[in-house]
């Protein structure tokens, strides 16, 4: 008689899915997985790309100066590799010579200096979906120790060999919910690996759901805690909807979080309410969305939070990074959060004084929805569906030390109203900002269609460069003091990822996920 060993693969997967749906719990993988291809595996070395954003802190400042401003007109491709989408968002992860990217439903570990494909994992992509999990969208991985962690396009956790690619294991990340309290949930974002714990969020909240984010434990899957973004009856927060119960509000959790060490504290962003320009039945500011919130990374516990866009009539979701640094401001050491929002104004917070507003100035030259951000971080609002309409989005930030300027894309647009300013119909600046007065250093307008989708993000490295894509497809580096263009390389392709860089055998390399490939640059 044939034992469950003796099944297909595919069946075995797919009974294991049953079982774990009947009991809300992990789902197990096949039996006798392949196993790694190593039994320990090296502890992270400098130059490892590992996180996201490349480290906890949620900035995209590298270290690594190998390719600096004076040699940097050298960098040329290295390798090219394609995968079959048509606008990646994954930013590689890179450690022991071997990056890991991904695409929809899929996740493949390359050779760092051949780009030559180690192993592959995919899946069919789930049919119902809505949003950017429907399209395929994600944005990478988070690895610890043998183990990648990958967030499927229906918001499965999954853990995979890292040597091989076999499944570890797979939980979903919601819990199983009555009807009318739940719609689709999706998976775009790169999970985040805490201590031992893997973070991640979901996605949807533009059609109707109930956010949260949650951690699990990464040897097992098993879960840790639940944050929600929406309260329910009797909870905190629940005040701020004096419409129906928000059964689904939104408050989206689909940009990967920041964290501190030093105080055990995750920093995580959360999306619009829902329904995004209707608040007939959700009068109030709407806790929690268009929130940073500080959670206690061991269980979950909000410690504070802070809501850039109370009373939302816009989409003018938080999901924006929030980059944590220490920096000695306006004469005082302080620890700061720096983040610029899609209402059009920079924000300082004191991330050790409860997210005290230190400063908030637009950052654009049209933002006419507030009037200003109040001592007490409240907008004082002129007219909720005023200008901007984006001003920034979700795609990678970066601070860097030694220009102490803050870099991001901006867009300068204002739908439905009487411009009076010529680039109000759309127009993208990469700019630099001060972060002691919030004024524009420096700034470099942007060629291409603007309301495409290519929110690429920068990347600051201490060989004072900045790397960015153009909404043309041009990847380009610039001088990070003056914004001086100093080396391009053109894509030809729809650009919507963040770069890196990362070291191998001893160079410095640059990789960017372009259009449907993942391109990869370095010196001679």
């Amino acid at each position: 008689m044939p034992s469950f060993a003796d099944l297909p693969t595919a069946e075995l997967q797919g009974l294991a899915r049953y079982l774990a749906r009947m009991n809300n719990d992990t789902i197990l993988p096949p039996p006798a997985a392949p196993t790694s291809r190593r039994a320990v595996w090296p502890d992270p070395q400098p130059g490892d790309w590992l996180t996201y954003n490349g480290n906890l802190s949620g900035n995209r400042y590298s270290p690594l100066d190998q390719i600096r401003v004076s040699n940097v007109s050298s960098l040329h491709l290295k390798w090219v590799f394609p995968v079959p989408y048509f606008g990646l968002e994954t930013t590689p992860l890179a450690a022991d010579g071997v990056l890991y990217v991904t695409g929809p439903n899929q996740v493949v570990a390359l050779d760092a200096p051949t780009g030559e494909p180690v192993w592959r994992y995919s899946r069919p992509a789930t049919p119902g979906l809505v949003g950017d999990a429907h399209l395929g969208t994600n944005r990478g991985v988070a690895i610890l120790r043998d183990k990648v962690f990958y967030v499927t396009d229906n918001a499965h956790l999954i853990a995979l060999d890292r040597g091989t690619g076999a499944l570890v294991w797979e939980t979903p990340l919601a819990p199983a919910m009555p009807p009318g309290e739940h719609r689709t949930y999706g998976g775009t974002v790169a999970p985040l690996v805490v201590g031992d714990l893997v973070v991640a969020g979901v996605a949807g909240g533009d059609h109707g759901m109930r956010g949260f984010v949650a951690a699990f434990h990464a040897d097992t899957g098993a879960l840790a805690w639940r944050r929600w973004t929406i309260p329910r009856r009797g909870e905190p927060g629940i005040e701020t909807w004096t419409g129906k119960e928000p059964l689904l509000g939104g408050g989206a959790t689909w940009l990967t979080g920041s964290y501190d060490p030093a105080s055990g504290t995750l920093y995580w962003a959360t999306g619009n309410p829902w329904p995004d320009g209707d608040d007939r039945d959700r009068p109030g500011d709407n806790l929690y969305t268009n929130c940073v919130l500080a959670l206690d990374a061991r269980t979950g516990e909000l410690k504070w939070h802070f809501q850039f866009t109370p009373y939302d009539l816009k989409d003018r979701d938080a999901t924006e990074p929030n980059v944590l640094i220490n920096a000695v401001w306006q004469g005082q050491p302080r620890k700061l959060l720096l983040h610029a929002d899609r209402n059009g104004f920079f924000y300082v917070l004191d991330r050790a004084a409860e997210g005290r507003v230190l400063l908030a100035r637009p950052f654009l030259r049209r933002v006419d929805w507030a009037r200003e951000i109040a001592p007490d971080g409240r907008p004082v609002v002129a007219d909720p569906r005023g200008c901007p309409s984006d001003a920034a989005n979700w795609d990678a930030t970066a601070y860097s030390p030694l220009t102490r300027l803050y870099y991001f894309i901006a867009l300068e647009e204002c739908t439905g109203k009487p411009t009076g300013y010529p680039d109000q119909t759309g127009q993208r600046f990469l700019r630099a900002v001060d972060i002691e007065t919030g004024e524009i250093a420096w700034e470099v307008p942007q060629p291409g269609p603007a309301r495409a989708k290519t929110w690429s993000g920068v990347l600051a490295t201490a060989g004072g460069l900045l790397f960015y894509g153009s909404p043309n497809g041009g990847f380009s580096a610039v001088d990070q003091r003056d914004g001086k263009t100093l080396w391009q390389f053109p894509t030809n392709v729809r650009m919507k990822a963040g770069p890196m860089t990362f070291l191998n055998q001893g160079r410095q390399y640059v990789a960017v996920a372009a259009g449907p490939n993942i391109i990869c640059f370095g010196l001679n």
